[in-house]
């Protein structure tokens, strides 16, 4: 597939860019957090992909040139097979083409046997992914974008690219919330789960378990308009707005999954949470009892444990490393205890196998990952959709850059709903499990209040 590069007007803030994108089918927007956050680097915005790939329960749905058909087989061999053979890849470009979307936390029933007990009452799709043949890349350290794609498709792009900064959009009604934010839960089943899961690791049956409780409202209007109040309120480096047919996914996630590039594979998992403090000598503290923290520091250790173990399926032997163990990193409502794993893909390995090799992340399901896989199926009301699945790309050129989708929320059917939740191990306190969920929350909650307060108004 022939390739060229041209240069575009770069703009600090690409979601003026995207206002012209965002009502195209599948129209995508990988967000660095620009400019509310340093962190990240790279935008990545695409739209009107060539082939669509739709799975739900054991089917996937391929439509490429207005013929669909369906398939059995596997979702990530289906990803790969529709990427075709690796080119190569252009420096200083992260994402020339190739593969976008969600990977649902459900997904992950294809890879191991679970029990059927949760509710699935979203009707959206375990894995909703499509292959783009052009992109643009805005480099924010470089201040600097560059549109990729067909060189006889250039020119059109550019010109739609355009209408964004231009102010020729389409005018959505602003995103409203018309009713109250209702759990799934009441605190007192939340605190009565957080003992069951205390009782299964006493009993020697898991060591850690990611338990979380749903957010629900009706709402309206353009999830697009929501979004951009979301990245206002918690900027994050691996943040995302994805329009398909079936939902549209809001998600500021300040989560690294799984990285590869050049065959080398990084992970960044997150255990270990507290929010920040009222005033800078509060924040200070919070800052240090949560790095003097012997629970957090065992919680992430046992995730770091579970993720060296699963790239150690497809990495070289002796490859895996961890260069990072228990950094504090600040966000804009936490802090949080991070760590980095390294390895370097197997002959023969790819991407999508390190991505399969993975799913779901183990900092969102616990230790062992199928016993408390089968612990959150018991327990969670309603089964998870996207949420603790993973957001992001798989390039032409072989290279993967996914997120956790964590603070992320899912809009469809007249509903907006968001998940939050947090690691239980065997000292975690019932009570305090249940605040940091809403700790956690608390920028979702947040934008849904000023949207409903915008309709009252």
């Amino acid at each position: 597939m022939k390739q060229a590069v041209v240069k575009f007007p770069y703009a600090a803030d690409s979601t003026v860019i995207f206002d012209g994108l965002a009502h195209r089918p599948w129209s995508v927007f990988l967000d660095s957090g620009r400019p509310y956050s340093e962190q990240g680097r790279y935008d990545i915005l695409t739209a009107d992909p060539r082939i669509t790939l739709v799975t739900r329960g054991r089917k996937t749905q391929i439509q490429e040139a207005g013929l669909s058909r369906y398939s059995l087989a596997d979702p990530f061999a289906l990803v790969q097979d529709a990427l075709g053979e690796p080119i190569v890849s252009r420096e200083g470009i992260p994402f020339g083409g190739g593969a976008i979307g969600y990977f649902g936390y459900d997904l992950g029933r294809r890879l191991e046997r679970l029990p059927n007990l949760a509710q699935a009452d979203e009707r959206i799709p375990e894995m909703a992914v499509a292959i783009y043949d052009w992109a643009l890349v805005v480099d924010h350290r470089e201040r600097r974008s560059r549109l990729v794609g067909p060189p006889h498709r250039l020119q059109a792009i550019r010109e739609l690219l355009s209408r964004g900064t231009s102010g020729e959009v389409f005018r959505w009604p602003p995103f409203r919330v018309l009713g109250p934010v209702t759990p799934n839960m009441t605190r007192h089943r939340y605190l009565e789960s957080v003992r069951r899961i205390k009782r299964y690791i006493r009993d020697g049956d898991c060591y850690q378990v990611n338990f979380a409780q749903r957010f629900a409202a009706p709402a309206e209007g353009s999830p697009w308009d929501g979004y951009k109040g979301l990245r206002r309120l918690n900027f994050a480096p691996f943040g995302a707005y994805l329009n398909s047919p079936y939902c549209q996914v809001m998600s500021s996630s300040p989560e690294r999954f799984l990285q590869c590039r050049e065959g080398m594979v990084e992970t960044r998992p997150i255990k270990g949470t507290c929010p920040r403090g009222k005033d800078p000598i509060e924040d200070l503290m919070r800052r240090e009892a949560l790095q003097a923290s012997t629970k957090d520091r065992a919680e992430n250790l046992m995730i770091v444990d579970l993720l060296r173990n699963d790239l150690g399926r497809v990495c070289a032997i002796g490859s895996i490393e961890v260069p990072e163990l228990f950094k504090l990193e600040s966000f804009s409502r936490v802090h949080h205890l991070v760590s980095t794993v390294t390895g370097r893909l197997g002959e023969g390995e790819t991407a999508t196998s390190l991505l399969r090799a993975c799913f779901p992340g183990g900092s969102i399901t616990g230790a062992p990952k199928i016993r408390a896989m089968e612990v959150i199926e018991a327990l969670e009301p309603q089964r998870r959709g996207v949420y603790c699945g993973a957001i992001g790309y798989l390039g032409f050129d072989g290279a993967m850059d996914t997120n956790i989708a964590i603070r992320t929320l899912v809009y469809a059917d007249g509903m907006v709903r968001f998940w939050a939740g947090g690691g239980i191990v065997d000292d975690s306190d019932p009570e305090l499990e249940y605040q940091e969920t809403y700790h956690k929350a608390a920028p979702l909650l947040e934008l849904l209040a000023q949207k409903s307060k915008e309709r009252c108004g």
